[in-house]
């Protein structure tokens, strides 16, 4: 299949520079290259910027209201399993007002394909500051910073006990494609966490990663069965020292240093990928261009870092139906309420 026949009429309404066109040209080269066709898809959102997702793309489609998208996503694939469920959604409408929805469909392990894109900022209501803003972060409601910790997306899909996490960057196509494809490759609840820049709002927000000069140096694209290496130069690794008392730490060394990990993305155990997704996170508002994490300096990972097969829930639930009902002698509606109590009412 082609891209071009994921596109929809619409004119697209992203601000000139948003990092959601790349997202919008990414998805639709994946959705071409998984060749679900377009009457099989349904892409479902809530409200934000990237909510807008479903006008641009030539699939079935639903704009929710605010945060309830996980929602909506759940009921199609649950009630409709044979479909390609995607869910767009942003750091205000995934991690704010619809936290709950959020942890619950990756509990679940709903077959979703859930694109978070984080601009780290509230762009369609112009400008406040939203759940994964750094603190400290100047805003039209934080005039004077906020106080409040961010949330790390990886952290709550791990914790809500995720089978799948993906991290990419607007200005990375090929990165993103792959994730996405992955993503919809996997069975169970596939998160790809999209960092996007918001050229008005919160223009620069992941340049420290985005600039090309830099971000062979700053980031490290994980594939599973490779070994984890990175920089311009291809000369630096990541391992993880036990020198420092019980929990081991990852550390850079030289790319040639035997120490050097191989990428399993399907460990059961989630420390290791934990440990990998949040490496550059503790990037401080007041120097959004600056990597400050451990030294010598850690990158941050992008590409497919966990990807754990379990049982769907979507799946689950219709072959317990399935078993429920060759059980049953009851086969349809009108036999069911045979079965009921009834009672005849007198008119005289």
């Amino acid at each position: 299949m082609e891209a071009s026949q994921f596109k929809s009429n619409q004119y697209v309404k992203f601000c000139p520079g948003c990092g959601d066109h790349a997202i919008c040209m990414a998805l639709q080269k994946a959705m071409a290259e998984v060749g679900i066709p377009t009457h099989q898809t349904v892409v479902i959102s809530g409200i934000g910027c990237s909510s807008r997702m479903p006008h641009y793309l030539n699939t079935y489609g639903f704009n929710t209201i605010h945060g309830r998208g996980g929602a909506i996503a759940t009921g199609v694939k649950t009630s409709h399993p044979e479909l390609s469920v995607w869910q767009m959604t942003g750091d205000g409408d995934c991690l704010a007002i619809g936290g709950n929805h959020f942890i619950h469909e990756l509990r679940r392990n709903v077959d979703l394909n859930i694109c978070l894109f984080n601009n780290r900022i509230y762009g369609l209501t112009k400008g406040q500051y939203s759940p994964t803003s750094p603190k400290g972060f100047v805003s039209k409601s934080s005039p004077f910073g906020t106080v409040e910790r961010p949330f790390i997306p990886a952290e709550l899909v791990f914790g809500a006990r995720g089978t799948f996490f993906a991290r990419t960057l607007d200005v990375d196509m090929p990165t993103t494609v792959d994730c996405m494809v992955q993503g919809h490759q996997h069975k169970g609840a596939s998160v790809i966490e999209c960092l996007v820049n918001c050229v008005i709002f919160n223009n620069g927000t992941h340049n420290w990663i985005a600039d090309r000069e830099m971000r062979a140096e700053r980031s490290i694209v994980l594939r599973h069965g490779e070994k984890m290496i990175f920089g311009k130069e291809k000369d630096k690794g990541l391992a993880l020292d036990y020198s420092q008392g019980l929990i081991p730490q990852l550390i850079v060394v030289p790319a040639n240093d035997p120490r050097v990990l191989t990428h399993d993305a399907t460990l059961q155990d989630p420390t290791l990928h934990r440990m990998l997704a949040m490496m550059g996170q503790d990037i401080p508002a007041s120097s959004p261009n600056s990597l400050i994490t451990s030294s010598p300096q850690l990158p941050i990972a992008l590409g497919v870092i966990r990807n754990v097969e379990e049982e769907a829930y979507d799946m689950a639930v219709n072959q317990q139906i399935n078993e429920v009902r060759e059980k049953s002698k009851v086969k349809t509606f009108d036999q069911l309420t045979q079965t009921l109590e009834t009672w005849n009412i007198n008119n005289n």
